[in-house]
């Protein structure tokens, strides 16, 4: 999660996305679900939350077992 949680912050500011710009894009209704998001100590996440999140900085969501 913590990776998660870094990759989503670092593409946030790549692109210069604010907080309240990815909430909208994510479809959610309050930044604080985004703050859970990229809480790297927070493990309460979905996958559709993380689906939503990789739309808003235009990455696909792709998950191994490796």
């Amino acid at each position: 999660k913590r990776v998660i949680a870094f990759q989503i912050k670092k593409a946030m500011k790549e692109k210069n996305i604010s907080k309240s710009r990815m909430t909208m894009r994510m479809r959610i209704k309050n930044r604080t679900q985004l703050n859970r998001l990229l809480d790297p100590s927070n493990t309460s996440v979905t996958l559709s939350t993380l689906e939503k999140a990789a739309n808003a900085i235009g990455k696909r969501l792709q998950i191994q077992f490796v």
